[in-house]
């Protein structure tokens, strides 16, 4: 073995040290952000090349967030025990052979299998990301800037993923939104095993299995419940179970965890103000973002007509002012408190969704522009200072298992806001259809179609133009009516849940750390 390395004294080379581990973790949450939405621009595709409805679109989408989801706290609490850095490379390990499958992929079954493997090997690389870099860092000033530059990445990573989808199926086919994650990740993998270091909890305490297994299931069954309801009805018998069923499991893990003497997750943090309210700012920005890369994706390609890479370029002004807030937002929370700067962010996120639903189908590109730099601009305040205030609770020895609780409230607020927002789109969508004067002239197994989705919806009206006109305009106009009457209903949703949390930010999250929650300055091993 190597000799122990410092990263926490005092000199340039070991600054340079700490952010050059900085940017190899970069490289590994970039990837997997980046992941986390290139399938989106490829939605339309799999309608034209599967036969994809709207529902199992949105399982292509949500099979990652379920693995994730259901996992990261599992493997947030493994990698404390077990190492770190090693957790970090099995996981991109996973994650990059995941992508085979995927592109390969002859149906949405096989895309939908392929994404929840994708989502498991996710599970494990997103918290230890955070957690290395939380006992890298651990002065909060530096860890403020390091978290600052942390979040810029993700935040780039899911804007840039429809850019990067958008390329690869102008130029191949659409299972290379897939295949191209497999050399990213083994990138990733080499540049880990070379320059991160590997730290893990040093009591090495005993593994709490029962905590390990019903987090996994509350989690599992509160996302697919989620996931399911807009399909069976939110006020379903089997949808009111699921909810009954996660809520039971969480009241018995939580219990767990209290009488265990070594729990996998201190619960009492939730009753730490910093932590909890800004673990609920982040579940409403990341509501908020992954509910509008599932409308907007679909606005730009069928309202618009643009290609997928046309689609991703258009918008680069969401990474490009998220990455800039993300980097701002901790400074500016040092200066003027956690409270102000993540209330502003979530305020200007409902601000920009207020806006975003005033769109048309004649809304012009520079109009759009505005739009996306107010909310991402929110997006990116109101996520990095909520961060940073996150890890600022969490002892260092339990960073894993508190990375992977800011994980869990991302992937669940995504999760949450794709369910939340494409149930009312979609809803109110075949409502328009039904309602529609097209309904009565077209016919039935179109009408069937053109219920599913908006995309076959103006297929089928291209189609239906040579043989009758004016039923093939009465179905466009249905379709882009009913289209926008969801799209507007579910960008008001998205805007009144984040003015809600911006109140309730400011109420309750304090400016600033009641007592100093510096964690001492550990040695990390570099591996031998």
């Amino acid at each position: 073995m190597n000799a122990p390395l410092s990263l926490t004294a005092s000199g340039p080379s070991s600054t340079d040290r700490r952010w050059r581990v900085l940017a190899v973790l970069c490289v590994a949450v970039f990837t997997i952000n980046l992941d986390g939405t290139i399938v989106n621009v490829a939605l339309p595709t799999l309608v034209r090349e599967l036969g994809a409805s709207t529902g199992r679109l949105q399982w292509v989408v949500d099979a990652y967030q379920l693995a994730f989801c259901a996992l990261v706290l599992a493997a947030g609490s493994l990698s404390d025990r077990f190492g770190r850095k090693g957790a970090l490379i099995a996981g991109l390990a996973i994650f990059g052979l995941g992508t085979a499958p995927g592109s390969l992929g002859t149906s949405t079954g096989q895309l939908i299998a392929a994404r929840a493997v994708m989502g498991a090997g996710a599970a494990i690389v997103f918290p230890n990301t955070l957690s290395i870099l939380s006992n890298v860092f651990t002065e909060r000033v530096e860890r403020a800037k390091a978290i600052g530059v942390w979040g810029a990445t993700t935040g780039i990573g899911v804007a840039f993923g429809p850019i990067v989808g958008g390329w690869l199926l102008e130029h191949f086919w659409w299972g290379s939104v897939f295949l191209a994650m497999a050399p990213a990740a083994a990138a990733a993998i080499v540049l880990v095993a070379f320059f991160a270091p590997t730290s893990r909890d040093p009591a090495v305490p005993p593994l709490d299995r029962l905590g390990l297994a019903l987090s996994t299931v509350t989690i599992g069954l509160l996302v697919y419940t989620i996931i399911e309801a807009p399909g069976r009805g939110w006020s379903a018998p089997a949808t009111l179970a699921g909810f009954a069923a996660a809520a039971i499991a969480l009241a018995v893990f939580i219990i767990w965890e209290r009488r265990v003497d070594e729990p996998m997750l201190d619960v009492g943090l939730f009753t730490n103000l910093r932590f909890s309210a800004a673990s609920g700012a982040v579940t409403v920005a990341f509501f908020t973002l992954l509910g509008f890369i599932f409308l907007i994706t679909m606005y730009f390609q069928f309202l618009h007509g643009y290609s997928p890479l046309s689609t991703g370029v258009r918008l680069l002004p969401v990474a490009l002012s998220l990455g800039v807030a993300s980097t701002v937002g901790p400074r500016l929370a040092l200066r003027l408190g956690n409270n102000r700067v993540v209330g502003a962010g979530l305020t200007l996120i409902a601000l920009g969704f207020a806006w975003i639903s005033r769109s048309s189908a004649h809304t012009t590109y520079v109009e759009t522009v505005g739009q996306m730099l107010v909310t991402a601009g929110g997006l990116g305040l109101a996520t990095a200072p909520a961060t940073e205030a996150i890890m600022g609770v969490v002892p260092k020895e339990k960073a894993g298992v508190g990375s992977a609780v800011n994980d869990a409230t991302r992937e669940l607020g995504g999760t949450l806001g794709v369910a939340v927002i494409g149930s009312i789109f979609a809803s109110l969508y075949v409502h328009g259809i039904q309602s529609s004067r097209a309904a009565s002239v077209i016919p039935a197994a179109l009408l069937a179609r053109s219920k599913e989705s908006v995309g076959a919806a103006l297929l089928g009206a291209r189609q239906l133009a040579t043989s009758n006109p004016h039923a093939a305009n009465l179905l466009r106009h249905a379709a882009q009516s009913a289209f926008f009457d969801g799209f507007k209903a579910g960008c008001l949703v998205a805007a009144g849940i984040a003015l809600a949390g911006a109140t309730f930010v400011a109420m309750v999250l304090p400016a600033r750390p009641m007592e100093s929650l510096e964690p001492e300055p550990i040695e990390l091993l570099r591996a031998g």
